[in-house]
């Protein structure tokens, strides 16, 4: 895991149409219009990459704010990271990229003092794949966006050395 570069931004970006290009031959909703939007974010200082053998396999923005609608003023008080739009390369799929972000995120949180990782979708099957992650369903909100699910996992360091997954931190 790396910070993102603009350099990366096409990358990035060809990324998320081929999990696009998944989504919709499975029928589901993609970001399709959002693509341009989301891989403007590298280089933003809040985007990371998942890289192997040079190739891009995953991005996820990480936050330290809580999204003000999201979570009351006690809970956004806890010193947390919250993660938003997590993509990854679906050729990569049987490799576990998702899990794979997913871990650095609770083990940077750990090493940073805080006590939780959040993160929100709004898909039930995304639910249950986050549940394997370890993350539990806190709370739901209606949005004018749809149903959202808002879950957390509590922060613990985790070995990543023994995923095979070395970083560049802060």
């Amino acid at each position: 895991m790396r910070p993102a570069a603009g350099t990366d931004a096409a990358d990035i970006a060809s990324m998320i149409r081929a999990r696009c290009d998944w989504m919709e031959r499975r029928g589901l909703e993609s970001w399709r219009e959002a693509v341009d939007d989301l891989a403007g974010q590298a280089g933003s200082g809040s985007m990371w990459v998942l890289e192997t053998e040079r190739r891009i396999v995953g991005c996820t923005t990480v936050m330290a704010q809580a999204p003000p609608k999201d979570w009351t003023p006690e809970e956004a008080a806890e010193p947390s990271l919250y993660l938003f739009t997590t993509v990854t390369d679906p050729v990569y799929r049987e490799h576990g990229p998702g899990t794979l972000i997913a871990l650095w995120a609770v083990d940077r949180a750990a090493r940073q003092g805080r006590k939780w990782v959040r993160r929100g979708c709004f898909h039930p099957e995304l639910v249950k794949y986050y549940a394997t992650q370890g993350f539990a369903l806190v709370k739901e909100q209606e949005r004018s966006a749809g149903h959202l699910y808002l879950l957390a996992r509590r922060a613990e360091r985790i070995d990543l050395g023994r995923l095979g997954v070395t970083t560049d931190t802060d």
